[in-house]
């Protein structure tokens, strides 16, 4: 599909190419009625500004973008670690930017990234259908490789962690050093990793007739402020499970916390276990049990396929990448030994 031009622009909007061009850079100098005709064409044709094309004629290798869910969060910086470090190896620049799970932060990212023409995008979706601005990348020539996401159409390329089995791994564990009063911390039910981390703990519990216990299955925010609060509200309440699963690291930090400041032992009165294994996990209060997540790996064999798609577009085979992820036995669940 060839590009549109401000000249389509500017013919359906009955107006010159300069009033496009204004529009478009210094829209404060076009009177009211003739800018909203220019942006209704705008809208209409399903217009993008490269505003960037002088820059790129020339450029061998193009930029590309990796879009996360959240740049503090140290799961991801392993990620963009991964993603660098395939880019580098093969002469390509990263833009790294963050969606905070916002749908539409991600979108209004996405438009700005294709104003800039990057050759290709790495997303990790902030909703679980993900962006339907990312059709529109694509029929703009834009590859795209989804993180976290295995549930391909066939029409791009994913890589993702079986977080089924990983959250599965902590409900066998918690099982097998006897607890059946269990609580689950999670993020958004609406994002991918904590759905199917919720989905393969609850499968193992409920193999076992183990229901979680009352007044313990919260959401919040995949923060250690906001673990730290939620846990703190469920233990106020007076919901204490001897073993909490929290939906990642973050949020297993600001549990454990929660429970020191009560005065609760760790794990003799409650057992805490995190998901992702960053590196602040070995050094939390109480050494964390987590779940390891190849972040590293993810984030280079995903650019790995990106890079390969837009260099090899006509000869490239959109693939499907599922990583296993492993638990870590810390003392937050088996004390010390």
């Amino acid at each position: 599909m060839a590009r549109l031009t401000i000249h389509d622009v500017a013919e359906r909007a009955g107006v010159s190419v300069g009033t496009v061009s204004n529009v478009l850079n210094r829209p404060d100098v076009v009177a009211e009625r003739t800018r909203e005709r220019v942006e209704e064409a705008i809208e209409e044709l399903g217009f993008v500004w490269n505003n960037t094309a002088r820059q790129l004629r020339g450029i061998r290798n193009p930029s590309i973008a990796l879009v996360v869910l959240d740049v503090a969060n140290p799961f991801f910086t392993e990620v963009a670690r991964g993603v660098e470090r395939a880019a580098s190896d093969a002469e390509h620049l990263v833009v790294l930017v963050t969606s905070e799970s916002s749908p539409e932060r991600e979108t209004r990212a996405l438009r700005l990234l294709d104003q800039q023409r990057v050759a290709g995008i790495l997303i990790s979706p902030a909703a679980q259908r993900g962006s339907p601005y990312l059709a529109q990348l694509r029929r703009h020539g834009t590859r795209v490789v989804l993180l976290d996401r295995h549930r391909s159409r066939g029409d791009h390329c994913t890589v993702a962690v079986d977080d089924t089995s990983g959250a599965s791994q902590v409900a066998r564990h918690l099982i097998e050093l006897g607890h059946t009063k269990i609580g689950l911390l999670n993020g958004p039910r609406d994002l991918k990793p904590c759905f199917e981390r919720r989905d393969g703990f609850l499968k193992v519990l409920a193999e076992r007739d183990i229901e979680l216990a009352a007044g313990c299955d919260v959401e919040g925010a995949m923060t250690i402020e906001d673990g730290e609060r939620a846990a703190g509200e469920m233990f106020d309440a007076g919901h204490v499970p001897t073993a909490l699963f929290c939906g990642n690291d973050l949020m297993a930090i600001g549990a454990e916390q929660a429970a020191i400041a009560r005065g609760l032992r760790i794990p003799d009165d409650i057992a805490i276990v995190g998901y992702d294994d960053i590196r602040f996990a070995a050094t939390s209060p109480v050494p964390l049990t987590s779940v390891r997540n190849p972040a590293f790996e993810l984030g280079f064999k995903a650019a790995e396929l990106l890079i390969d798609e837009v260099t090899n577009g006509a000869t490239h085979k959109h693939r499907s990448v599922l990583l296993h992820p492993e638990l870590v036995a810390r003392e937050s669940t088996v004390g010390r030994s």
